[in-house]
């Protein structure tokens, strides 16, 4: 396939830091982008770093209250917590300049959004974005500000017609869902591992839409345990059908890799090898519905040298077009700068080795199988709200 991939880029990105101990520590971004650079992705012909800016008041305002803005500003300041919104908790402690690191993040989005629609390029990623459970006016889940939904709102205030998100993530997609629950342009798919036994909890399959949407919002809520058969089985039975039926102008994806068995925040056992090949399936279902027009961010992952690195190193290659062998070594300029940036062995192939291989899905499970259960309920429950047989293997 070919491709042009625009990322834009700040090393201000790194700003967006909760403190020491935190999970969602920025390192993991630092070492992605140099892991990126030791294999030379940034510098192949049709991949372009290009600038970020902070979105100002009015793109936050797509999708956040004027009040929570504000609030977000005040609290960056005064480095009090507000409650009321959020602000403060353990999972979103407040730190300083906290509304100018939260706005470069959705703004670094933004620009990947224009870069798509606008044509400069095919695909465009922010790596430090997917930050999708922050609500309009409350902080969630280590989301301060919801950087795919504004993005996502504001390609339809340029007139996109029909968008689809697809968050692969451990954890529900909750902010994206809340923001276009009763909007039929948007179609939200979120596979993560069930409500039941993981943060948000929420994300069930008869979440599908408010009343002038419904069918707009799928959720794949997976069985604690589930490992990359089951995954990439569910995946490919859910969003390969709704987004072909669908027919986007443009695939918008966060491509969280707390999945991972190594993760220490969640209960998936999906490895590096099934994230990769989730990565290609949305890169190649991009080029069949939507001319190659695909926005994506990463998102959450928190085994911060074994996995993040790795899997958004293979995410930017695959979108350039030319993915890297998964079995070549890590570059050992990188395995050092690894050392001297946080003490620990980094891995020293790009793969975990296994070969995730996966059954298609076929509609006829073995009874009582719960990750077969977990795909009919969903496929029962929006499949023909969006005109296609919930019973079809096709």
């Amino acid at each position: 396939m070919s491709t042009s991939l625009g990322v834009p880029w700040s090393d201000d990105l790194i700003g967006y830091d909760f403190g020491p101990g935190h999970p969602l520590n920025p390192v993991r971004v630092e070492l992605t982008m140099e892991l990126a650079k030791s294999y030379c992705v940034f510098s192949r012909d049709n991949v372009h770093l290009m600038g970020a800016v902070a979105a100002d008041d009015d793109l936050l305002g797509l999708v956040h209250s004027p009040g929570y803005i504000d609030a977000v500003r005040s609290a960056g300041t005064s480095l009090r917590p507000d409650l009321a919104h959020g602000l403060g908790t353990p999972d979103d402690p407040v730190f300083a300049r906290m509304h100018e690191a939260s706005s470069l993040v959705a703004g670094a989005t933004l620009a990947a959004a224009r870069a798509v629609h606008e044509g400069t390029h095919q695909h465009a990623a922010n790596i430090a974005g997917g930050l999708h459970h922050a609500m309009p006016a409350a902080a969630s889940g280590f989301c301060i500000y919801n950087d795919p939904a504004i993005a996502i709102a504001w390609l339809l205030k340029q007139g996109v017609q029909r968008i689809a998100y697809v968050d692969i993530d451990v954890h529900h997609g909750d902010g994206v869902q809340a923001a276009f629950w009763n909007d039929p342009r948007v179609l939200t798919i979120s596979l993560h591992e069930s409500g039941r036994s993981l943060f948000p909890g929420t994300g069930f399959a008869h979440e599908v839409g408010g009343p002038d949407a419904r069918g707009s919002a799928v959720n794949v809520a997976l069985p604690a345990g589930t490992d990359d058969a089951g995954w990439l089985r569910a995946f490919h039975a859910v969003a390969p059908p709704l987004v072909r039926q669908f027919a986007p102008e443009i695939l918008v994806s966060q491509h969280g890799c707390d999945t991972h068995a190594l993760d220490p925040l969640a209960n998936l056992l999906v490895s590096l090898d099934g994230q990769r090949k989730a990565h290609a399936a949305l890169h190649a279902l991009a080029h069949e519905v939507c001319g190659g027009k695909w926005l994506f961010t990463g998102g959450g992952g928190y085994e911060l040298v074994r996995v993040v690195p790795r899997t958004w190193t293979h995410l930017l290659a695959e979108a350039s077009g030319d993915a890297l062998d998964p079995e070549m070594e890590t570059p050992e300029e990188w395995r050092e700068f690894v050392a001297r940036r946080t003490g620990a062995s980094a891995p020293t192939r790009m793969t975990d080795g296994r070969p995730a291989e996966f059954e298609t899905w076929s509609g006829d499970g073995t009874p009582g199988d719960r990750l077969d259960a977990a795909v009919q309920e969903t496929r029962d429950a929006v499949f023909a709200l969006n005109g296609l047989d919930p019973r079809d293997p096709t």
